[in-house]
């Protein structure tokens, strides 16, 4: 993505800075960096490119399970839990090969380059074939993340998932044989094989504390700690595995977690929707992160988690889409304060620059790119600009763009995507890949049963 070349420069109609909203800034980029920020251009200077309506940081999507974008829009139907959609889910996971992972991961990844996503963390556990046999490369599931994403061209942080059990002290069923490593030293074993490169980053993560077992933990934790990478885990997504951890253990899983060292500043908890307030407490002294899924929490009725607490107790938030019932990190920022706004019934919990810096700055920390999310001098060239005219953003004050961005415009505002300097959305259109929709079509065809 980043390969040597003259400097570029972009023109910005009006930019979001982290603090506010500034009109008329010229952003010259080389290497797939940007090399200067500069303020008060009144008009693209020569030969720059010229981007109208307001330019974000490119959007971190810190949590994604590719292939559930199959399952869009055929799991509504009708009434359940998170445990009978949970089935429908392995299903879907069962048709999964190689190739056709890769395909669809490269039309789900080319649409949050529409919606301005930059970067995604996917959070990978479908690594053998069905019935748990190896490929001959045992990484050609997470290869063909990766290939995607660079297809896509946007920047992945493959979360290698240990997957080992059914549930506490139960061995993998037959939909999840597929996911497991056997143990967690065979599963360090295989993902030490997997090659960073300049699109991709390699993280790992504990499906859940049903799904590996405590004396496995700490194996897991130790080799994301050794490289200094992201360590993610679902955490208390649903009250059962609450209960289940409390009878097989005695504790929270939150606590569990702790015990075995496995929270700390790199890593995230998913979800930490049914939280005490000890769990709250040991997420923020230990700076462990929080991704929120709004959109994915309300269609699978998981309910709505302690957001603000997490944050006040020193827990930095990020965002992710997960299934993708929608991939609109703008809809998933706006419905973390209005879900919170339910649940009160007072408004205002963070202010629209908190919340977009939960899915530019502090999602890509989360991800381990630490040098995206913002628009600085030395940052990646990374960055997404929405329309100001459309029919969902048109009226407010240019200076409330980043009130605007949250609360009125959608992923389908997005004009551009620029990764590493260059296009990859362009006036709307995918630069990469010709038919995203077609090729999602077709795609998500393959998978059906």
């Amino acid at each position: 993505m980043t390969t040597t070349e003259r400097t570029r420069t972009y023109w910005l109609e009006h930019a979001w800075l982290g603090t506010h909203v500034e009109p008329d800034v010229a952003l010259d980029v080389r290497d797939g960096r940007i090399a200067a920020v500069r303020t008060g251009v009144a008009a693209p200077p020569p030969g720059a490119e010229p981007l109208r309506g307001l330019t974000l940081p490119g959007l971190a999507n810190a949590h994604s399970h590719a292939f559930h974008r199959a399952l869009r829009g055929t799991v509504q139907v009708g009434s359940g839990t998170f445990w009978t959609w949970r089935e429908v889910m392995y299903a879907t996971a069962d048709r999964l090969t190689p190739d056709t992972y890769r395909a669809l991961a490269r039309a789900v990844y080319a649409e949050m380059a529409l919606a301005g996503i930059t970067a995604v963390g996917e959070f990978h556990y479908v690594h053998h074939a069905p019935g748990g046999a190896r490929y001959a490369d045992p990484n050609a599931m997470g290869e063909a993340l990766v290939e995607a994403a660079a297809e896509a061209g946007i920047r992945i942080t493959l979360l290698d998932t240990c997957y080992l059990s059914a549930g506490f002290g139960q061995p993998p069923d037959g939909h999840q044989a597929r996911f497991s490593d056997g143990t967690a030293e065979a599963w360090a074993e295989r993902c030490s094989v997997l090659k960073e490169r300049d699109h991709a980053r390699i993280g790992a993560a504990v499906h859940s504390v049903r799904a590996v077992p405590a004396r496995e933990l700490a194996t897991v934790a130790r080799w994301a700690g050794e490289r200094r990478a992201p360590l993610h885990v679902h955490l208390s997504e649903q009250t059962a595995e609450n209960d289940a951890c409390l009878h097989a253990h005695g504790c929270t899983p939150t606590r569990l977690l702790a015990d075995h060292g496995v929270l700390g500043p790199r890593t995230t908890g998913v979800h930490n929707t049914h939280l005490t307030e000890d769990d709250i407490a040991l997420l923020g002294t230990t700076g462990t992160g929080t991704c929120m899924c709004p959109t994915t929490e309300r269609d699978l009725a998981d309910g709505i988690g302690p957001a603000p607490a997490l944050q006040r107790a020193g827990s930095p938030l990020s965002l992710g889409s997960d299934s993708h019932a929608v991939i609109d990190l703008f809809e998933e920022a706006r419905a973390m304060e209005l879900n919170e706004r339910l649940r009160s019934r007072t408004r205002g919990h963070w202010t629209a620059a908190a919340l977009l810096r939960a899915a530019t700055g502090d999602g890509h920390a989360a991800l381990g790119w630490e040098d995206a999310g913002s628009l600085t001098a030395g940052a990646l060239a990374d960055f997404t600009t929405i329309a100001l005219d459309s029919v969902r953003t048109a009226g407010p004050l240019p200076r409330l763009g980043a009130e605007t961005a949250v609360f009125a415009a959608s992923a389908a505002d997005v004009r551009h995507t620029v990764v590493g300097g260059r296009h990859v959305v362009r006036d709307g259109a995918h630069a990469l890949v010709p038919d995203v929709p077609s090729e999602l079509a077709a795609a998500v065809e393959a998978l059906r049963g």
